[in-house]
């Protein structure tokens, strides 16, 4: 499981001209996710991102975590994030896990961020075409993958 997080000022999604998700400061959260993940994929990277301290305090050092500024999140399915550029110029999502297996894995990892933040997670619709906005603040943006626990 892969995840782009982006600390934001503001974020939103739109699918066909509704804003399904609108956030003020918090995490704009792009997740891909392959058939090998598992429930303790979902545990470990929610509990990462919540606790992960990229935002300011007041000296303003990033040393505080989403949980602590009681931030807001939005969860956006993207498969693209295991697109393989290693042959041509096409790129290949063989290793991204096929609906079937990506929507229970999906709908899991925001449960479990609902229940580590203890609060309401706003998502994007698995498989849309949405157009994602956001004000990146900083910009921070930091690539997490489950697989790759440095």
């Amino acid at each position: 499981m892969k995840a782009v997080i982006q600390r934001v000022l503001k974020a939103s999604v739109t699918i066909e001209g509704n804003k399904v998700a609108n956030i003020n400061s918090g995490l704009l959260i792009l997740l891909g996710i392959v058939n090998d993940d598992t429930q303790n994929d979902i545990d470990w990277l929610s509990n990462k991102i919540v606790n992960l301290r990229i935002f300011g305090d007041e000296n303003n050092v990033m040393n505080k975590s989403l949980l602590d500024v009681d931030g807001d999140a939005v969860v956006v399915s993207q498969f693209t994030l295991y697109a393989s550029t290693k042959k041509g110029n096409r790129p290949s999502y063989i290793k991204a896990a096929k609906p079937d297996m990506a929507i229970p894995l999906y709908e899991s990892f925001v449960k479990q961020i609902e229940t580590d933040l203890a609060k309401k997670v706003q998502t994007g619709q698995f498989g849309a075409d949405m157009k994602v906005e956001l004000l990146n603040d900083g910009p921070v943006t930091i690539i997490i993958d489950s697989k790759n626990k440095e």
